[in-house]
């Protein structure tokens, strides 16, 4: 049995195979994503409903109970937890690793339509979900400054600029925004000018809300032509709020400025986000489970430049923190490493054969099946990651071990009188079973790894099978 007969007597053939070995590696080395483990997320979602006013029995009793009881019937789910708090409710779906993403947010999406007539009628918008993890950490977080603008007028700027687009980059899950600036009228009453006046907090509410009713007005039908009345009833600045007529007492308009202050200032004036002792607004990035996020984050940094020139030229966008940081430079030293043990190889078979031509079978053999096993990896969808090179660091030395003992035989043969032909055929053929044979018990060490389920089963798939690939 000898196997090795064939690229024996066809050298020209066997450095052909080799040479498009080499090529197709570092195809795929040029092609494969970079990341710090294999992708092993659990496709999660994250349902947000807001119901604002609403105490959290309420929002326990109305909102977050009818949800759950439509997600409980969705197939696949792991796991559902659940937060109600005062006018939010946030309910986060854990899929099981065999549902993609984009299968759950299909049923997702037709339990929220199932629930629909479940939930209370006067919601100010239907629930919304995310395709993010909230346990995740943001991937990247921005802080935008300005010296001359207010924060609320920056923070509509990186809402509608800034946000929107991040958001429609593949592989962004959430983009959040931090420090509570969203631009708001707020309206102080006074209640002795009310009281004066017969009026009620709740005479003032009715107003604002009647005042903001933004419908259908009616139409006009003719004989030749019918005309559709529209109206925009929508109250946009505080100018606006001052001029509200709330009642009329003794033939006099009473107006909302005659009653309460009409200021233009943040929603929520109890939060703030500081970025090097600045007032900003932070942007935090978050991505889908399962994208890579060292592609996620090459993608943000390249718009990033482009989305700042539409704004203007007062507002400073500044980098604060990239996880992708730490990932390349644990990745980068893996590579070194790797590169590393190739090299101390070489040089303990050189120091031990004192023999420079039978040193550099396996330091060629080495590298080409280590290039050779990136061609394997990209077409598996495999990734640069520690686990894949670390397996690859492994497998060097199973490499080397065969190539050694193969030498050994072949030179023995040689020094035994034999022409170099002669005894390759001759060692090659003696030590051909044996190496097949160590080889194959290399795969069946790994095999119990590939049948491992969950997240250890997936994690240490790709190191199992590019150690097998590799040896």
């Amino acid at each position: 049995m000898n196997p090795s007969r064939l690229f024996i007597q066809r050298p020209v053939a066997t450095a052909l195979l080799m040479v498009a070995i080499m090529l197709a590696g570092l195809v795929g080395w040029r092609l494969l994503p970079v990341a710090a483990l294999p992708q092993v997320d659990y496709p999660t979602i994250q349902v947000v409903t807001l119901y604002p006013g609403a105490s959290p029995y309420v929002i326990t009793s109305s909102v977050t109970a009818p949800l759950e009881r439509q997600f409980g019937q969705m197939p696949g789910m792991a796991q559902m937890s659940s937060s109600s708090s005062g006018g939010a409710s946030v309910i986060t779906l854990q899929f099981g690793l065999d549902v993609t993403l984009d299968v759950a947010e299909q049923e997702v999406q037709a339990a929220i339509n199932a629930a629909s007539n479940l939930l209370p009628t006067d919601l100010p918008s239907p629930p919304i979900y995310n395709k993010v993890n909230p346990a995740d950490a943001p991937i990247v977080t921005t802080a935008v400054s300005s010296g001359t603008l207010p924060l609320t007028r920056l923070e509509d700027l990186v809402d509608t600029r800034l946000a929107q687009k991040l958001s429609q980059l593949p592989g962004v899950g959430l983009v959040s925004l931090s420090g509570g600036q969203r631009p708001a009228v707020r309206i102080r009453t006074r209640p002795q000018a009310l009281a004066a006046r017969g009026l009620t907090l709740e005479d003032v509410r009715t107003a604002i809300g009647n005042a903001n009713v933004n419908q259908a007005k009616g139409s006009f039908d003719g004989a030749k032509q019918a005309a559709t009345l529209d109206g925009n009833d929508q109250l946009k600045s505080a100018d606006e709020y001052r001029q509200l007529v709330l009642a009329y007492v003794a033939g006099a308009p009473v107006r909302l400025a005659d009653v309460a202050d009409v200021v233009e200032a943040a929603e929520n004036t109890r939060l703030a986000a500081r970025a090097n002792s600045t007032p900003a607004i932070i942007l935090n990035v978050q991505r889908q489970p399962g994208a890579n996020v060292i592609q996620v984050t090459d993608r943000i940094k390249a718009l990033l430049p482009q989305l700042k020139q539409t704004l203007p030229g007062a507002v400073e966008v500044t980098l604060l923190s990239d996880r992708t940081v730490t990932i390349r430079s644990s990745v980068e030293d893996v590579q070194f490493e790797l590169l590393l043990s190739i090299a101390l190889v070489v040089m303990v078979i050189f120091l031990f054969l004192r023999n420079l031509p039978a040193t550099l079978i396996p330091a060629v053999a080495v590298p080409l099946s280590l290039v050779g096993t990136f061609g394997v990896m990209y077409l598996a969808g495999f990734s640069i990651n520690n686990l894949t090179l670390m397996a690859l660091t492994i497998a060097t030395g199973f490499v080397v071990d065969d190539a050694i003992v193969m030498i050994e035989n072949i030179a023995r043969y040689i020094e035994d009188g034999d022409t170099p032909m002669a005894a390759a055929l001759k060692g090659s053929q003696q030590i051909g079973f044996t190496i097949i044979s160590l080889t194959f018990s290399l795969i069946a060490v790994l095999i119990p790894l590939l049948f491992m389920g969950d997240v250890v089963g997936r994690l240490f798939r790709e190191f199992a099978i590019t150690r097998r690939w590799r040896s």
